[in-house]
């Protein structure tokens, strides 16, 4: 089970696991989005451009940021719904063969008028093998609070 609204505090920060992108992911996204831009798909367009190489796209980044959060378990069955993304930075390029990780911390938490519910602000970092920030931003999040009719049934 994951965390409640009340689990959460101001300064918080939790580190997912890592992963290696790879080939399959790139072409993959390219045939689950349509973009089948160059910049990804192409090696020769590719070595070319300033970066030299195929890189991610920038929203597989994301989307796998997504999924390494929710291997840290810390939403599984709390989390009610995203709010948004916001302030998110493209900041370096994802190169297949990178290892990236992700970093939460959370920058504050407010009630809301229901009281089954309440909405837990972070900031995400995607770090690359170097220590280098490649993405950041901010998604608020609405989260079950503990009490709710249906913690009420888990807690149980």
């Amino acid at each position: 089970m994951g965390l409640y609204f009340e689990d959460f505090n101001e300064g918080m920060e939790v580190v997912s696991p890592g992963r290696t992108v790879t080939e399959a992911d790139i072409t993959n996204f390219a045939g689950l989005s349509g973009d089948y831009n160059e910049i990804h798909t192409n090696e020769e367009f590719a070595a070319q451009t300033r970066f030299g190489r195929r890189l991610a796209h920038g929203l597989l980044g994301l989307s796998m940021l997504t999924g390494l959060m929710q291997r840290t378990g810390i939403m599984e069955g709390t989390v009610i719904a995203l709010l948004g993304i916001n302030n998110w930075r493209f900041v370096k390029p994802v190169f297949i063969g990178d290892t990236i990780h992700a970093r939460m911390i959370v920058t504050g938490k407010r009630e809301t008028s229901n009281p089954a519910q309440g909405i837990v602000f972070r900031k995400f970092e995607l770090i690359n093998q170097r220590g280098e920030i490649v993405q950041e931003g901010e998604m608020p999040v609405m989260v079950r609070r503990k009490g709710s009719a249906r913690a009420a049934k888990e807690d149980v």
